[in-house]
């Protein structure tokens, strides 16, 4: 049997020069994301624009609009790279501890010292929703699906805990997670607003006592 050979032309290789090229205008957007991230920090979301960010870059305008083409893609760009480095320094270590309440407590401790980190540059999650809770769109949709990608988490780190017996079975999940959120608001409210000492004590002093609540007996040693 004659053994058969393929009519189809392998497939060409990039050059090397338009890899060279790709390769540059990547690094050169995740450049600018860099300054509009930090940008956005300082100024909010809305203090966002081509033009702003064309001077703090040292871009022309073109430039910048040719890696984003809106004032809005590159705020829902800004979004994703705040959730990347979100989830790269709390969600991703934190499901490394075991799962039920190391893991809850885990979460709940690298919450704080990101926000603790954050009290000159600002909570995109937290500013954000305060400039765009009543402002239907893009922007607004695309903030929304990362808070709530955050809080869907936490839940199932509750209701892991739960089953785990480390929780209490009649523990709302919904409302622990609740409450926990509740204490990252007003970190971030009395220790960036305020100036207040002692906010971060108070932040992780609150978690106890809401984990006072709804521990069992047989949830491991978490203080």
């Amino acid at each position: 049997m004659n053994p058969t050979v393929s009519t189809t032309a392998a497939p060409a290789r990039p050059a090397r020069g338009a890899a060279r090229t790709a390769h540059k205008g990547q690094q050169t957007r995740t450049s600018i994301l860099e300054a509009a991230l930090a940008l956005a920090s300082q100024k909010g979301l809305e203090g966002l624009s081509i033009g702003a960010l064309a001077d703090v870059t040292g871009m022309s305008k073109s430039g910048v609009f040719a890696h984003f083409g809106s004032r809005e893609e590159l705020q829902i760009s800004v979004i994703r790279e705040y959730h990347h480095g979100f989830e790269s320094e709390v969600f991703f270590p934190a499901i490394r501890a075991p799962r039920g309440l190391p893991r809850l407590v885990a979460m709940y401790d690298r919450w704080v010292q990101r926000v603790s980190e954050e009290l000159d540059s600002g909570c995109i999650y937290i500013s954000g929703a305060t400039e765009f809770d009543d402002r239907p769109g893009p922007v607004r949709d695309a903030l929304a699906a990362m808070v709530q990608a955050w809080h869907d988490a936490l839940r199932r780190a509750i209701e892991l805990a739960r089953v785990e017996g480390h929780l209490r079975s009649d523990a709302d999940p919904a409302q622990v997670a609740f409450e926990v959120h509740g204490l990252i608001l007003a970190l971030h409210h009395d220790a960036r607003f305020l100036r207040a000492t002692g906010a971060l004590e108070r932040a992780r002093t609150g978690f106890e006592h809401v984990l006072e609540r709804y521990v069992t007996p047989e949830a491991p040693p978490w203080r």
